[in-house]
């Protein structure tokens, strides 16, 4: 009877420490890297830039009001450099007088609501839209005029993408990244990205559409 009474204690010990470890909690935060191609809505851009589009990256930060609903902040840049222009037109061609070359910075910085249709931990495909304010900041350079320009818009953005999860890859390196880390997903992602930014003075759009791919870690 001794030797069964042992048996089964040591049977149960393991089961009452099994029990006692505490379930994984639900992620709180959520942060993306990402990066992809961004074609202003400006029509004469490929004429001075020699290409509809430009490379942009990006990162974000979001707070998860619930598991499906977020709020955050991102900031992104873009780059490009092409042909300046002189004001007047030659009279032969109606052409502008190319004058240097001109450097172009865009930094869009977005506030945002999203929404993931994501339904357990466990899910391999996340779709996900979201919006809010864009404030684009703009710095513009002309090689040999001095100077430089400088300015904002004030606008609003839409996204939408589809995210695949990772974990399920590669389930040691996902218990590695939580136990060192404490990231509870790890997901590739592709977006799409609508954006519209109006100057004051002149009514140009700065906006435009972007498609990127990323790294998306909940936290």
């Amino acid at each position: 009877m001794k030797k069964i009474l042992l048996l089964l204690l040591a049977l149960a010990v393991p089961a009452v420490a099994y029990a006692e470890e505490p379930v994984l909690g639900l992620p709180s935060w959520s942060m993306e890297f990402k990066g992809g191609m961004f074609a202003p809505a400006l029509g004469d851009w490929e004429q001075y830039y020699g290409r509809k589009d430009m490379p942009q990256y990006a990162m974000t930060l979001a707070y998860k009001v619930l598991r499906q609903i977020e709020i955050g902040a991102g900031m992104g840049a873009s780059r490009d450099r092409g042909q300046a222009s002189a004001p007047q037109h030659s009279a032969d061609t109606g052409q502008p007088y190319v004058s240097g070359s001109v450097t172009t910075k865009l930094y869009p910085l977005n506030v945002f609501v999203l929404a993931r249709g994501i339904f357990s931990e466990d899910q391999l495909l996340v779709p996900y839209i979201g919006g809010g304010w864009t404030r684009m900041f703009y710095r513009q350079t002309i090689d040999g005029q001095g100077g430089e320009v400088r300015g904002s818009a004030d606008g609003y953005h839409f996204r939408g993408g589809l995210q695949l999860c990772l974990d399920q890859l590669d389930e040691s390196a996902a218990n590695n990244m939580y136990s060192d880390y404490s990231v509870y997903h790890t997901y590739f992602f592709i977006e799409a990205e609508q954006t519209q930014a109006k100057v004051k003075s002149s009514s140009q759009d700065l906006g435009g559409t972007a498609y990127l791919l990323g790294l998306l870690f909940e936290f």
